[in-house]
């Protein structure tokens, strides 16, 4: 993917979820617009199950490197239900939170450039903008950029982050 479809498969999404009736308005939050992405049902569950939605919903800014429900199913088998549960719910919002960073990063700021980003976990991606689209940790690509939100901006990849 070049750069041109990196911004136009961003801005087409983008357009589509706020084009939803519950998201006509531009108060729609990072978690807002993940409810009505039906291809981050698999997130939204974690987030639910991580006690993370009030956070999300909070005023940011924060930029969230949102994973497909793909991306899950492709971590080892078992794994997603074994973080699901109760009893490892610490290790689920470890990962999750690896996943978001407290600022606002949109991909023109990640373009053209290489560099680490500080997640509210406490650890860094590393960001390669360089080339076609945004790579994040060597191996995660983001395949639609710039979902934008009331309260920050979501990048969706194709790998779950594990820190």
């Amino acid at each position: 993917m070049n750069r041109r479809e990196f911004f136009a498969a961003g801005a087409g999404l983008a357009a589509t979820a706020l084009a939803t009736p519950a998201l006509a308005r531009r108060s729609a939050s990072i978690v807002d617009l993940a409810v009505a992405t039906p291809e981050l049902s698999t997130l939204v569950a974690a987030v639910q199950a991580g006690g993370l939605v009030d956070t999300l919903n909070g005023d940011g800014p924060f930029t969230v490197f949102a994973p497909t429900n793909a991306a899950f199913a492709a971590l080892p088998a078992g794994t997603l239900d074994s973080l699901l549960q109760p009893a490892n719910k610490g290790k689920l919002v470890d990962i999750l939170t690896y996943h978001v960073a407290g600022a606002y990063y949109p991909a023109r700021s990640i373009i053209g450039q290489r560099g680490r980003i500080p997640t509210v976990q406490g650890k860094f991606l590393h960001a390669n903008g360089q080339g076609n689209g945004v790579v994040l940790n060597r191996k995660i690509s983001v395949t639609t950029a710039d979902i934008m939100a009331s309260n920050g901006v979501v990048h969706i990849i194709d790998g779950v982050l594990l820190p």
